[in-house]
């Protein structure tokens, strides 16, 4: 009986320790989004805590009437919702760069940052795809397809 007390303890210890260490790059990390900030940036509530998350690949256009539409089209997709990122950094005041997911059933999962270039809403960050965590340029066949239909930002004049 003894030994399995102390094995308990030891567990807990073991789960405790670990639970400890802040996420590192590639990690993954579920919960809920409880705040849109801005359209790439959320704020993730884990359980135990929150995170402000950076969604990687994108920069959404100061132009006011595309981030606003940019930010409602990201709240409808997360907000109050169940969530997965995947770390890529974490900035030096601790808010992470992450990949973004979707866990809902009904409309399925989604990469965030993909769906904000495929809506027109945002551009794809000055870099190669592979360097932000994409294998297959997702982030520039998104891109691209936004910008032959002419959505979102793609119907105005073409940004620079």
């Amino acid at each position: 009986m003894k030994n399995r007390s102390s094995l308990r303890n030891l567990v807990a210890c073991l789960f405790m320790l670990v639970c400890s260490f802040p996420v590192s790059a590639g990690d993954s990390l579920y919960g809920k989004i409880t705040e849109v900030r801005s359209a790439d940036v959320v704020v993730l509530n884990y359980g135990n805590g929150s995170y402000v998350v950076h969604i990687i690949g994108v920069e959404v256009p100061r132009n006011e009437r595309i981030a606003t539409r940019a930010k409602e089209f990201v709240s409808s997709l997360v907000l109050g919702k169940n969530a997965r990122i995947r770390l890529a950094s974490r900035l030096e005041n601790g808010e992470l760069v992450c990949q973004l997911y979707t866990t809902d059933p009904g409309a399925g999962i989604k990469d965030v940052g993909v769906e904000l270039l495929r809506a027109g809403l945002a551009q794809r960050q000055q870099a190669e795809d592979y360097q932000l965590g994409y294998k297959y340029s997702e982030l520039s066949v998104a891109q691209r397809e936004a910008r032959a239909a002419k959505r979102g930002l793609w119907t105005l004049a073409p940004p620079n």
